[in-house]
């Protein structure tokens, strides 16, 4: 056996239903950027469609389509990194929802040469600046988008943004912008059927910023925030488990198969623990391809969690580790690691 990047499916429906309690009122908009966190995109898809979510937030046009060739014809979903033009045709012959920021695309949706309806997400910035219309900006973005429906080219779908959360008072200040904005197009005679702000931590912990929608990822997946409460305190599981394998064992060293190539940064050595049939023990050296891990009556071939159920971290308590190390370093499994999933898929 070789290392795996194991994924507890029914785990994940449990994290569903606790994320749908805690944003209730509004719905929760499962956010499947990057492979659905590296966990796989398809199968986490249609988990969570069978689990009765309906939205999904793709982050591009590409995994977009991805996410509308897994569910079928019925879910909703929003996209925002936009290319151009040819981003947002391929974005409405996918029937998404596009994420319009920029003022630029607005003229490139106006040029298009399609038939087809563009269902639209106007972005304010609230001061994140990472893209959306600014302030200044907005009432022009707006007679811009009541002329593209007017003629038939858009329909007017919502108001969106994305928030700090470093906060609490910038946070308010991005929502007083926001609900300004929210009534200006009110006034424009643009009536949005959503409004979308928060992700995953205001989400949960501030119940002003839900709206109609809230964007949530990390914490669908088991992933609570660096530097914030514990997966207990909010109520969700990690879902998944990187579990190597004993390649060698002597009195001095036991050698597993994971390591830096699987997205373990060196820098961790000596850091953290392993669970062990005889208890933790401690990573001694991280190669490319192997940890070295302090001895004990290990067999080859007996599998130890590394991070994740069962283990002694998780992967947000090693990325912090690596914070506090000043590295900046990105904690991911490498797709070289095979997944496997435990229970139903729907």
């Amino acid at each position: 056996m070789s290392a795996e990047y194991r994924v507890d499916l029914d785990a994940f429906a449990r994290n569903l239903r606790r994320v749908r309690e805690a944003v209730a009122p509004a719905q929760h908009m499962f956010v499947v950027k990057d492979d659905a966190y590296a966990h796989g995109l398809d199968v986490l898809v249609r988990r969570a469609w069978n689990e009765g979510v309906r939205w999904f937030g793709a982050f591009d046009v590409v995994t977009g389509a991805a996410v509308r060739a897994a569910t079928g014809p019925d879910a909703r979903i929003f996209v925002w990194l936009i290319g151009g033009a040819d981003d947002l045709a391929a974005g409405i012959a996918a029937d998404l929802d596009l994420g319009i920021g920029d003022q630029a695309l607005l003229d490139d949706l106006a040029a298009l040469d399609t038939r087809d309806v563009a269902r639209v997400h106007l972005k304010i910035d609230t001061g994140l600046h990472r893209n959306g219309i600014r302030p200044e900006a907005w009432d022009a973005a707006l007679v811009q988008t009541s002329d593209l429906v007017a003629a038939g080219r858009a329909r007017f779908e919502g108001i969106w943004s994305h928030i700090s959360e470093a906060s609490d008072a910038d946070d308010d200040d991005a929502r007083t912008l926001f609900l300004s904005a929210r009534e200006a197009a009110r006034t424009a005679g643009l009536e949005p059927r959503f409004s979308h702000l928060a992700a995953s931590a205001a989400g949960f912990a501030r119940g002003e910023f839900r709206e109609d929608l809230v964007r949530v990822g990390a914490f669908s997946y088991g992933i609570r925030p660096t530097g914030g409460p514990h997966e207990a305190e909010l109520g969700i599981e990690p879902i998944s488990t990187l579990v190597a394998t004993v390649t060698a064992v002597n009195p001095e060293r036991v050698l597993l198969d994971v390591g830096s190539l699987h997205g373990l940064p060196s820098a961790l050595s000596g850091r953290f623990d392993v669970a062990t049939p005889a208890g933790p023990r401690r990573v001694e050296a991280i190669g490319l391809t192997s940890l070295t891990v302090a001895p004990w009556d290990a067999v080859v071939g007996e599998t130890v969690p590394v991070f994740g159920q069962g283990a002694r971290a998780s992967a947000t308590d090693l990325a912090e580790l690596i914070d506090t190390i000043g590295e900046e370093i990105a904690l991911r499994v490498s797709p070289v690691v095979p997944r496997t999933y435990a229970g139903q898929l729907g």
